[in-house]
């Protein structure tokens, strides 16, 4: 059985989308070497949600355009969304969406793709992994990556250290406004 694990390219500000839940801003930055194909190797079905599937309806963009595989999109009202080949839409709770998710990666991964469907994953402890790649840049607003206000601290174990509870160091300098390409 694969892995449930949230997948996201984040600002430095903790910010998934823009406030029109755009990602636009991810064109100004690059994965690191061989990224993408690793992910798409590990991957066999992706979960999103229903405003994501909106705002880019293409699941060819996927890990750099070579995901094959699944893709399912939770939502409460399946009935007025036009369907779309390879897209199956699922209303049902969260743990199902996840249990439907994992049968069809057929022993890889299930990548989760929208913040509100893992924030839910995580109160319930239906998450095995998470993924952030910190894009340079600062958003100052959008659609943050875990939004849970009240909500207890959830700690963390890092992966891909030696010391599980080490801080990721991460240095920027600002770019000056007439060096931004557009």
């Amino acid at each position: 059985m694969g892995n449930v694990r949230l997948h996201f390219s984040m600002s430095l500000d903790g910010f998934v989308a823009d406030v029109n839940d755009g990602m636009g801003w991810l064109a100004h930055t690059t994965a690191g070497s061989g990224l993408a194909k690793d992910y798409e190797e590990r991957t066999g079905a992706l979960l999103g949600g229903r405003k994501g599937w909106e705002a880019y309806p293409d699941p060819a963009v996927a890990y750099s355009g070579q995901f094959v595989g699944k893709l399912f999109v939770l939502t409460h009202h399946p009935e007025d969304v036009p369907q779309a080949a390879g897209v199956t839409f699922l209303n049902c709770d969260v743990a199902e969406a996840v249990r439907i998710g994992l049968e069809a990666a057929d022993g890889k991964d299930l990548a989760v793709l929208s913040p509100t469907i893992g924030r839910q994953l995580l109160e319930r402890g239906l998450v095995d992994e998470i993924a952030v790649h910190i894009a340079p840049v600062l958003l100052g607003d959008g659609l943050r990556f875990y939004d849970n206000p009240g909500a207890r601290p959830i700690h963390l174990h890092r992966l891909d250290t030696d010391d599980p509870h080490s801080e990721v160091d991460v240095r920027y300098r600002p770019v000056r406004e007439e060096t931004v390409s557009p």
